[in-house]
């Protein structure tokens, strides 16, 4: 019923416009032979102007948020219209001796462009009436309201804070006013935009506090790196202001930003770095109108590469995942989030080579994203057969089952943790890795590793842990004081990921620039400040001892990888040893036979064997591991006394 009512109203007003333009053409008096003209031609002219109005989706947009996209849009209808009637103007007079109907089509020029003006600003009219409309009765609702409104200065005057500020006009309900901006721009101090001045920079903030006394701040800064976030945060805490923020740009989906975003300073937007920037068209060509496949899909890492992966436009994208509630819900979220891919949820065991042969066999994907794995260190120090059972024979049976079917690109997603591994998930990455050059190796095809840290808000990472502790009220439990590491956000990760995937030829491991390794009790720090408390004072940290197989300081590539940037700056390609790997198949059948083996020495005994790298007298101070002569005889040594 609203579409056809809007409808009628532009037909309403197209009509009025032209009949308008011909009475002013003749001074407000229409000859009859003129008004007999305008009966003749105006079906045709309205109809010709609300087809140039849909060929250009003006009727789709929302009246209630009419702008200058919309008024462009319906300038450029008209403007293609009377172009038209031009063309027909200038044609009409050779036609009259074989059509006398084509003196109609005879409109006056004058009154063409009359028709243009008042049909073009009409029409933008009365959407602007409408959007004034809504935007007071939102205003008659907040002054409706009992509470205060809320006054808010805006830290950083680009396009996010724009918008911001747009979203506050717009949003009366919510009893929030922008008193201000602050921007380090000197130039753009005493400016007004959108209504709102700038009033200083943020060394500014105290004396604009005093002023005109905000109770909120809002940074509006999507690309502001970590140190400036950090910066206007204690500048605000000095003076008392409640600080808010947007999202930062990996979170943003097209770039868009409304009010229901902004959250409170959280511990990543202090370790934000430059926006990374893709080469879109390379991962398009890899990903879009193909079928891309997924393992570990419900994980943090794998719900993001599928996010990401879905903005492309894969013709199908297939969801490989062992736990069904984590399946179920990035299914739903991408089905609701992209409509228009083809989204296909399978439950499987990555071991399970029966299944996933028969997934690979009925979909034939293109690409593969192997992010099935078991990741935390301390759990699988306790569970070292089921590390080698997800991490190296998973990676085997799905890497294999894609070389065999005729998949085109494969990327192992590897971590830090298997440079110079000093626990048993590390060194199972790290024959995961050795593994993928391998069949590289044979094959020459593009089956890739891409090596990086942790990542923020991920399950089982620390930073939950410690928000849950200080929720608790502490203490905060930190192994060792010296230790550190990298840390990177999920969709940077992931985005960083795809690119590396664009990179590949046959056997490379990538590594993420991580950026600067964190102290851990900086992080511990913050987090409690984020909170609101005070380290030391409300919330006590306190250390514990380093884990079985936790290191200090992580390490991203070997020193013989001889690592070296690729065409990507925050990409680099590690040149390791030979992947040449005589007894692969006989190393891993025999690692296979260790998958229930409850004794960690024994499994890390082995994998010294593989892995030579492997620091197996970890912190803790455990005697060294005899590593054994020959793996096949050590497992049947075993298996003899079994």
């Amino acid at each position: 019923m609203l579409r056809i009512a809007r409808q009628s109203m532009d037909v309403l007003v197209l009509v009025t416009a032209y009949v308008v333009a011909f009475w002013m053409r003749y001074n407000r008096q229409l000859p009859d032979d003129v008004a007999r003209q305008i009966v003749v031609t105006l079906p045709y002219v309205v109809a010709l102007k609300y087809v140039a109005m849909g060929l250009l989706r003006v009727p789709r947009h929302s009246w209630r948020y009419a702008g200058l996209t919309e008024g462009i849009l319906v300038a450029r209808a008209m403007l293609a219209a009377s172009f038209v009637l031009v063309a027909v103007r200038m044609v009409a007079p050779s036609l009259m001796e074989v059509v006398p109907a084509a003196r109609y089509a005879a409109i006056p020029y004058v009154a063409i462009m009359a028709d243009f003006l008042l049909a073009t600003f009409g029409l933008i009219g009365v959407r602007i009436l409408r959007r004034v409309q809504s935007e007071r009765q939102e205003t008659g609702a907040r002054f409706a309201s009992d509470r205060p409104a809320t006054r808010v200065l805006l830290v950083g005057a680009g396009r996010a804070g724009v918008l911001v500020a747009r979203e506050l006009q717009g949003r009366r309900d919510l009893n929030m006013i922008a008193v201000g901006f602050v921007d380090d721009d000197v130039h753009k101090r005493g400016q007004l935009i959108n209504g709102i001045p700038v009033l200083g920079t943020t060394a500014d903030i105290a004396d604009i506090v005093r002023t005109h006394r905000p109770k909120q701040a809002i940074i509006t800064m999507a690309n502001a790196d970590g140190r400036v976030v950090r910066r206007v945060l204690d500048l605000c805490k000095d003076v008392g202001l409640d600080t808010r923020i947007i999202p930062g740009i990996f979170e943003l989906v097209g770039g868009n930003v409304n009010l229901s975003r902004i959250r409170p300073v959280r511990i990543e937007d202090l370790l934000r770095r430059d926006p990374v920037e893709l080469e879109t068209s390379a991962i398009r060509d890899l990903v879009a109108h193909e079928v891309v496949l997924v393992t570990g899909a419900g994980g943090s890492i794998g719900s993001e590469l599928c996010r990401q992966l879905a903005a492309f436009g894969p013709r199908e994208l297939v969801l490989v995942e062992q736990a069904e509630m984590n399946l179920w819900a990035i299914h739903r979220e991408l089905e609701a989030t992209f409509p228009d891919v083809t989204v296909i949820p399978r439950i499987a065991d990555v071991c399970d080579a029966e299944r996933v042969d028969q997934i690979l066999l009925q979909h034939r994907p293109s690409t593969i994203f192997h992010a099935a794995a078991h990741k935390h260190v301390p759990m699988m120090e306790w569970n070292p057969g089921e590390a080698i059972k997800n991490n190296v024979i998973g990676t085997r049976t799905v890497a294999d089952l894609a070389l065999r079917r005729g998949v085109g690109r494969f990327v192992l997603i590897s971590t830090d943790k298997a440079v110079n591994p000093t626990s048993i998930m590390g060194a199972t990455k790290r024959v995961a890795e050795r593994y993928v050059q391998h069949l590289a190796h044979v094959s020459g095809k593009p089956f890739v590793s891409v090596r990086f840290g942790n990542v923020l808000g991920s399950t089982g990472s620390v930073i939950p842990v410690f928000e849950q502790q200080i929720r608790e009220g502490g203490p905060v439990t930190i192994t060792h004081p010296d230790m550190q590491r990298y840390f990177m956000t999920i969709p940077e990760a992931s985005q960083l990921v795809l690119q590396a995937a664009t990179l590949g030829t046959s056997g490379e491991i990538f590594v993420l620039d991580m950026g600067e390794p964190s102290s851990i009790v900086d992080l511990a720090t913050d987090l409690i400040r984020l909170s609101g408390l005070e380290p030391g004072v409300d919330i006590e940290i306190e250390f514990t001892g380093a884990r079985p197989g936790e290191k200090l300081f992580e390490e991203l590539s070997l020193d013989e990888e001889n690592a070296d940037r690729t065409r990507h700056p925050k990409i680099w390609v590690g040149h390791a040893p030979s992947p040449d790997w005589q007894d692969a198949e006989a190393d891993l059948a025999a690692l296979g036979q260790l998958i229930d083996s409850t004794d960690t020495n024994e499994v890390r005994s082995a994998l010294k064997y593989v892995v030579p790298e492997f620091i197996v007298e970890d912190i803790t101070g455990e005697l060294p591991v005899i590593v054994p002569q020959d793996l096949a005889t050590f497992v049947a040594d075993r298996d003899d006394l079994a």
